[in-house]
């Protein structure tokens, strides 16, 4: 073959790299686009499972937020820097109900599950997270709320501060009653706020700043981002007025019984207990060092189904007691309530605590009085 056959084939190979290059060089880039979003796609499917057991309970199935905990399907969430949304996750939000979660901290979530989870805020379609919410059984339990009517509001309006009481009563009815009771008379799980020692002790700023920021160690939330400063400030007014309100204005909520005698239910209860509750509250309920009684005349007659679903499923911020509504379904939670009812008959009027520091077995043998 002469030079001049060699030069050809050279400027033919030459045109046939140069057209192909390019080409290779756009399906190169377009494989890696489709392996970045299938990437994507991975980690948005795995953050919907880890927020389902353990975010759901707060933030809701669609991320709507629940009560004071804030919602996060909103472009102000969504359009947040990554790096912030991760710190918020690892580290939690100091004075709120956000704890950490990253394993440094003290918490249960790895580095990949994070990100997963910032894949789910700043990515997903929280329509999609919703469905596998419900697919895993993950959705929290129905908050308890009273209606009042146009009427009601109507006839309240006509008292000395009846355009405080009327403003405030559909917030308090939403967001307080389930708590509070509806007539803001306390129940086993919070204090009452028709109360006259409340009124005189409390100064309105000191109202405010408890609905505001919430109470540490107990299950009152901050309700800053959940609540406009207007409607904070007419529950001060509600609180300040409530014994203007004549008995019998707010309907009572209906409190349908949980607990089954069912003895299959129970059983799937006390082995539920065994595994999850055991360690801090003792193996028969006496209470531990490290959490109360459970097995106790005063806590199981004053203390309604609800109040003790509510307890388990949304823990106590600020204590041992987490919040077991986004590990447990809806079904598991029945199960332990009637496992804890089916102790009150033979409950003791007493509680007696195990020494040690959970249940049978733990901690050294001087600690367990051995």
């Amino acid at each position: 073959m002469t030079l001049r056959h060699w030069s050809i084939i050279g400027i033919i190979a030459t045109a046939i790299l140069a057209v192909m290059l390019p080409m290779y060089a756009l399906a190169e880039a377009e494989r890696m686009d489709s392996a970045q979003a299938q990437l994507l796609q991975e980690s948005i499917a795995q953050g919907e499972i880890t927020y389902a057991e353990n975010c759901v309970i707060c933030h809701g199935v669609s991320g709507e937020g629940i009560s004071a905990y804030p919602s996060l399907n909103n472009d102000g969430v969504r359009q947040m820097d990554y790096t912030d949304l991760v710190k918020v996750i690892e580290r939690g939000r100091y004075g709120t109900a956000m704890a950490a979660w990253a394993v440094a901290e003290g918490g249960v979530l790895n580095k990949m599950q994070i990100d997963q989870l910032v894949a789910v805020i700043q990515h997903g379609d929280w329509a999609n997270t919703a469905a596998t919410v419900d697919k895993l059984g993950l959705a929290p339990p129905t908050v308890i709320t009273v209606e009042i009517s146009d009427e009601t509001l109507a006839e309240l309006a006509a008292l000395p501060h009846g355009e405080v009481i009327s403003a405030a009563l559909p917030v308090f009815a939403a967001n307080c009653a389930g708590c509070h009771g509806a007539q803001g008379e306390g129940t086993a799980i919070a204090p009452a706020l028709n109360d006259p020692a409340l009124r005189d002790k409390r100064t309105d700023a000191e109202l405010n700043r408890t609905i505001t920021n919430g109470v540490a160690g107990t299950l009152m939330a901050g309700w800053a981002n959940a609540l406009p400063a207007v409607d904070i400030n007419n529950l001060v007014g509600l609180i300040r007025y409530f014994d203007e309100i004549p008995a019998g204005a707010i309907p009572q909520p209906e409190l349908p019984p949980i607990a089954s005698t069912n003895a299959e239910v129970i059983a799937a209860g006390a082995n539920l207990f065994n595994i999850a509750c055991a360690q801090c509250h003792g193996t028969e309920g006496q209470g531990t060092q490290m959490a109360p009684a459970l097995n106790v005349q005063s806590f199981l007659t004053q203390t309604n189904d609800q109040a003790i679903k509510a307890i388990i499923s949304k823990g106590v911020p600020n204590t041992r007691m987490p919040a077991w509504g986004g590990r447990l379904n809806d079904s598991q939670l029945n199960a332990l309530v009637s496992f804890l009812r089916s102790w009150e008959p033979t409950a003791p009027a007493v509680a007696q605590p195990s020494v040690g520091t959970g249940g049978q077995g733990l901690g050294p043998p001087w600690l367990r009085g051995q």
